[in-house]
Order: structure tokens, then sequence, then C-alpha cells
């Protein structure tokens, strides 16, 4: 008889969840210092910084991949059960994770707070409103959208504004693609100006992206004030707070900027804080998460977005840069599947079946697809920081197939582990938490990829040869000419967040493996001046995802107990 194992849902709702207080004091941190939403969500006050900040400094891991497929490889899942199987080594651990956007909960990915035995909990509240934080993102911002349209409205005739250089739309923290380009005041002349703009989801905003890098209340509403918005007629840049919008945008997100607190299933603490959009930002939860959880025991177990070309590379040059904090290992997690997928023989697709193929014994396939993860590797080690490869197990592998990428890993001088913890929580990913232990205890040589000094294309070149392994780069007119107004206003001492495809190495994704031999194509280049960086695009970047043919919310509903039915 075939046995069904339980839905996340079912996992979480088993859960034996342990009250916040006694979750905080495992950081050493007081019930003084919390803020309670409800019995299982606390919020942390920002005085916590202060008060932790003599104690020694805990393990700071983070932990990427390999280039995904889509359906990711279980990065999440991964920090999660490194988490709680470290505390079943003997150490105390504090887990650091982005917050889950709706729009993927709803849409076709779905949530994102791990999965099966690795999880966090309560599952429902983080994967929907949680404490509000979102809807804060979506308030400050669409509240300087209005007060843009308002000024135009009454100040058109002498308007400084080129309304054509106008940057700033909507967001909305939902998956709907017909607000990818919209038209606005229709209507009477006091409905507005007519113009034509668009709405991103609320994790593209870069407001999430200023609450994921501030250090404090105060530089918060700083890097709100200088968000800019657009370009005057003679080129200058204009700011939020040209606008007199930053103060109202930071009375907004008062609350949203102290870091959330939950646990693992294990009751492992769990700071969830923030949800940059990984293709256009950081992709990283908050820095003033992990400046709380630097200082609240023996390991930060934090994630990058994407795979490590795009989501460590991130992590180390803007998020390290911004926080001070030095990383003492990296987890680069790695499936079976993946790597096939590298091989160039089988294309995996959203929504449908597994190729029956793909899921035959064939660690030839495992090899043929090695050098997406050797790549990757070097770019853990570039940066100086000590690589752990976790093989995140699926029922369908073979034993053979993850003896093969244990000796990859053996032959690149790297530990390794298979790691079972979707099925065995904690104690499936023991054997990792020994090894990166192992591996944080090695000294430290972390180095960014460039100096600030760097021009920007000296950084975007940094990044394209010696990460993504490109020829060259080639800039469009319009992309040269928006970085020489970029140096000229002064914003060349930015790092740079490459706008890619995540499912390649490369800018192609259907280019698998580690390509070489391809020139980077930069056909523009945005600024996100609030938040702290320049962002070149290279490809077609939506920000505003749309539903597929069946999107996760048909299934979602309330049965006749009034719970939540549906929801992975």
């Amino acid at each position: 008889m075939a046995v069904t194992f339980p839905t996340d849902l079912e996992i979480a709702r088993k859960a034996r969840l342990m009250p916040m207080p006694e979750i905080a004091a495992r950081m050493g941190i007081g019930p003084h210092l919390l803020e309670p939403y409800g019995h299982d969500v606390a919020k942390i006050k920002l005085d916590a910084i202060e008060e932790l900040k003599d104690r020694p400094k805990a393990k700071y891991v983070v932990v990427s991949a390999i280039t995904p497929t889509p359906l990711g490889e279980g990065k999440t899942t991964t920090t999660v059960g490194l988490g709680d199987a470290l505390g079943l080594i003997g150490k105390r651990a504090t887990v650091a994770i982005r917050q889950p956007s709706m729009g993927p909960t709803f849409g076709i990915k779905g949530g994102a707070a791990g999965g099966g035995h690795s999880q966090v909990v309560p599952m429902e509240r983080l994967n929907l409103h949680l404490t509000g934080d979102f809807h804060a993102v979506t308030a400050a911002h669409n509240l300087l959208a209005a007060m843009i349209d308002n000024y135009i409205h009454h100040s058109l005739r002498d308007f400084p504004i080129d309304l054509h250089s106008i940057t700033w739309r909507r967001v909305l923290d939902v998956s709907d693609r017909v607000l990818r380009s919209v038209v606005v005041g229709l209507g009477a002349p006091e409905d507005g100006v007519t113009r034509q703009t668009g709405f991103d989801i609320t994790a593209a905003s870069e407001v999430m992206a200023v609450l994921a890098l501030s250090t404090s209340l105060q530089d918060m509403r700083q890097r709100l004030g200088r968000m800019v918005i657009g370009l005057a007629r003679d080129g200058k840049p204009i700011t939020a707070d040209f606008l007199h919008a930053g103060g109202a945008m930071t009375v907004i997100m008062l609350d949203a900027i102290k870091p959330n607190l939950l646990q693992t299933l294990e009751n492992t603490p769990v700071l969830v804080h923030a949800g940059p959009f990984g293709n256009i930002a950081n992709g990283a939860s908050s820095v003033l998460a992990d400046l709380i959880g630097i200082h609240s025991g023996d390991f930060l177990v934090t994630e990058a977005g994407f795979g490590a070309d795009m989501g460590a590379e991130r992590f180390f040059n803007i998020k390290c840069r911004t926080s001070g904090l030095a990383p003492d290992a990296a987890v680069i997690v790695t499936t079976v599947r993946a790597l096939k997928v590298h091989s160039g023989k089988y294309r995996v697709v959203a929504g449908r079946p597994l190729p029956p193929e793909l899921l035959k014994e064939n660690p030839d396939d495992v090899m043929a697809g090695a050098a997406n993860l050797r790549k990757q590797v070097e770019n853990i080690q570039i940066h100086g920081v000590t690589p752990v490869v976790a093989i995140n197990a699926f029922p369908g592998d073979h034993a053979s197939e993850h003896r093969a990428i244990r000796e990859l890993s053996e032959h690149m001088g790297v530990r390794s582990a298979v790691c079972n913890n979707f099925v065995d929580g904690g104690k499936g990913a023991t054997e990792l938490a020994e090894v990166v232990a192992d591996a944080a205890d090695e000294p430290s040589h972390f180095q960014l990829l460039y100096p600030d000094a760097a021009t920007l294309r000296e950084k975007i070149e940094a990044v394209a040869l010696r990460i993504y392994g490109a020829r060259g780069v080639e800039y469009d007119p319009p992309a040269a000419k928006q970085l020489d107004a970029f140096e000229a206003n002064g914003f060349g001492r930015l790092p740079v967040c490459i706008a890619k495809t995540h499912l390649s190495i490369s800018s192609d994704p259907k280019l698998k493996g580690a390509p070489t031999g391809w020139v980077l194509p930069v056909r523009e280049v945005r600024a996100s001046v609030g938040a702290g960086f320049i962002y070149p695009i290279c490809g077609e970047m939506r920000t505003m995802p749309g539903l597929p043919t069946t999107p996760i919310a048909a299934s979602i509903d309330i049965n006749e107990k009034g719970e939540i039915v549906g929801l992975s």
C-alpha cells in the first residue's frame, strides 16, 4: 500500500509551539524587548541591537545554491534544517529568512516557509499577512506615487520634472499581469494628468529594499528621502524628499522596521524580516535582523536568494558591505535533479511532471552537470569564504548519484553532506551541521569583489567576468548614457546589483552548466539610490508576475471548521 507524505500545512498544524518569550530567551532576549502579535509571533524592538552589542558574535553562515530549476532546490528548507540540526549537536542557533510574498503564495510557487519537517511556523500567518510589514511597504510606496501625481496635477505649468523620466510606479502584493502597463488620470481634469505607468509586485518596491538594507530608524528615514523618482528637465535627480514624502513614508514604516520573531517546528528561533525581489534587488532578509541575530547564540544561519552567482554575490557585496558583518562559511544547496538539468539533457517546467528519464539512476548525468556546481563553489571561494555542499535529498534519488556529488566535492576540496531534513527534520541534517561547524571554525578571509571607488563599469565587469564567467560586457547606448549620468550625479560609489535570469549563470536562461565565451548585454541601468545600489538590466525583467493557468489560489479555501485548506 502506498504511503502518502503529509502536506506542509498538515505537518505545521501539529507543531507544538513555545511561547514567544521562551523563544526569545533562547536568544538571550528579554520580554521587555518584545512586542507580541498574538501568542505565536512577536516583533523585536530595535533597542535589542544596542543591548546585545557587547555579547560574543555568532558564527555567520549564509545558505546559497547552485543555479536552480524553476521548481527551486530547497534552499529555505535546508536553511531551517541546518538551524535545527545545529541545536541537536549542542549549538545555539538562530535562523534569519525573508518574508514570503503573497503573489507567489497564491500563484505558482506556493509559500516560502521551508517544507516537510523543516518549516517555520505558524505557517499560515507567515505565508499570508504576518504582522503587516508587506502592507506597510505597499502603503508607503503608493503614498509616494500619489504625491508624485498630486504634484503633477497642481504644478503642471511650471512642473520641474521631466514626465517621461518618472520611474516610480505603484505596487501591490499580488501577481497580476494586466497591471504591468496602465494609464492613470483618465476622466475629468480634476482626476489628474493622464500618463502611462504601471504596477510592480510589492517585493520589487525600492521601499522593500530600503527596509532590508537599513541599519537603524534614522538610516531608513534618510534612505527613503533620497530615493530618486525621476529627473528634472536639466537632468538632475528628483527625490522623495523633494516632494516632502520621506517623513510620512517613514511613519508608515515605523512598526515594519522591527524584525519579526517566529520559530521552527523544533522551536529554533527564526527572524523573519523583509522580502526584496531577487532579480532586481539584493534578495536577502534584513540587515537589522542579522544585527540582532549575530549576538544571539553560537550560529546565525541566513539565506541568500537564487544561486550563488546572484544571491551569494549580492549578499557579500551589498548586504555585508552595508552591515559590516563577515560570513564564516557558506552552504551551497544542490540536488540530483538540478545537476541532471545542467547536463543539458533535460528540461524542467513548473507545473508539469518531471521527465521520466530524469528520474532514472544515472550518476553520469549528474557528473555531466557538474560544471555548475564547480563554478558556484568557486564563486564562494573568490570572496574568501569556505563553502560546504549540501545535497538536498529527494525520494527519487539514488545512492550512486549522491556518491557522485560527494566525490565531486571531495575532488574540489570542499566538505559535503547529504540532507534528509525534509523527511526527518533537524536529525536529517546533523551531518551538514557538523561539517558547517568545522568549516566555520576555519580562519575567515572574507573579501569584497570590488572597492567602492571602482567605477560602475568596473564593478559590472568584475561581476560579469569573475562570477558569471562572461567574456565581456556590451552596453546598449541608453545604458552607457545612464551610467555616465549616474557617475556625474555622484552615484558611482554605490555597489551594483545585476538584474538577470536566475535560471542560468549567464544572462540566457537556456544556457545551462557554466557557459563561457558569451557577452553580458546591459540594455538599461536604473538607480535604487535610497536602497543603495545601481542595477543594470540584462534581458527582460518582469517585476509584476502573472498567474499560471491554474493558480494555487484556485485550491485554497476554508473548510467547515474554519481552517485554511490548500495552502502550500
